[in-house]
């Protein structure tokens, strides 16, 4: 195998098209802080390797362990729609081991940079954030097995990636930015709900413990679409609240791809349900922040 086709498989090993919800979990959270200071580019831009450096040693690990511990197999429908490393024979797992040890590496050495210049909070939310990754297949927790992994992907994206970008430009904790992460971190959460929904037959093989499995196929898409029109209300109550302005209303506009999205589900759960629902956050978490620069920038 040349050089470049390692790399490449290096690359593809880390689901790069996953990225985007880190990115707008940063942003979002910088653009908050926005509203009280001055935005520091450098420390902006060095969260967002950091955070990418992180998902990246996640999706390495979850990969991993789900091969270790059998979870994931040939029939496996994760491994169907998308490159694994392992199944995919792209990675031996030693290699992808030791990949997952310097993404680690490096996001350990941006956190102790960030928290010794900016916050120490910073490194109580990165050991917070070790340990998810870690633990999050790894054993003896294995969170993801025992149906707490939606819990922890919410927590992940939702709250404490928002609040450690704001904490890296204005230095305190805000209620504010804890609020107003939910809605982005509940759309995250339903990309692992979604691709649990998709696997009830598979993970039941497996013995393994998914909150859909745990309700039901049926109950499960009901939580499914009550989380979306969740997300949506209570985006609008921020808004009449005033914690957002006006023009967090824009997210609105991403409502056709949800209705398409749950009609999709309700006739059969897609192949691809994950990466469906995972484009559904993206164009809420890209519309939610440019209602926040257009905040910034025009005043009604």
């Amino acid at each position: 195998m040349t050089l470049s086709a390692k790399l490449k498989n290096i690359f593809i090993s880390t689901r790069p098209w996953s990225f985007t919800m880190s990115l707008i979990s940063v942003s979002v959270g910088t653009l908050l802080a926005a509203q009280h200071g001055p935005i520091e580019w450098f420390w902006f831009f060095l969260v967002c390797f950091g955070v990418v450096s992180f998902h990246a040693a996640a999706n390495v690990l979850n990969d991993y362990f789900d091969t270790r511990y059998r979870i994931d197999q040939k029939d496996a429908p994760t491994a169907i729609y998308r490159p694994h490393p392992l199944i995919g024979g792209l990675l031996t797992s030693r290699q992808l081991l030791v990949e997952a040890f310097i993404l680690l590496a490096v996001t350990l050495g941006i956190g102790l940079t960030l928290a010794w210049f900016r916050s120490t909070t910073v490194l109580w939310i990165g050991i917070i954030g070790f340990l998810t990754s870690v633990f999050y297949t790894g054993w003896p927790i294995k969170l993801k097995y025992s149906g707490w992994g939606e819990v922890f992907v919410f927590l992940m994206w939702g709250p404490l990636m928002f609040e450690g970008a704001y904490v890296v430009q204005r230095q305190v904790l805000s209620v504010d930015v804890l609020l107003i992460s939910i809605p982005f971190g509940v759309l995250v959460a339903l990309v692992l709900l979604a691709n649990n929904i998709r696997d009830i037959a598979y993970d039941s093989r497996q013995r393994i413990k998914t909150i859909s499995i745990l309700l039901g196929n049926r109950r499960a898409i009901l939580l499914y679409a009550t989380l979306i029109i969740i997300a949506y209300l209570y985006t609008v109550v921020m808004v009449v609240a005033g914690l957002l302005s006006p023009w967090a209303l824009l997210v609105l506009l991403s409502l056709p791809k949800a209705i398409s999205l749950l009609r999709e589900f309700i006739r059969e759960v897609p192949t691809a349900a994950d990466a469906n629902t995972a484009q559904l956050n993206t164009i809420f978490g890209i519309l939610l922040v440019v209602a926040l620069i257009l905040e910034r920038t025009v005043r009604f």
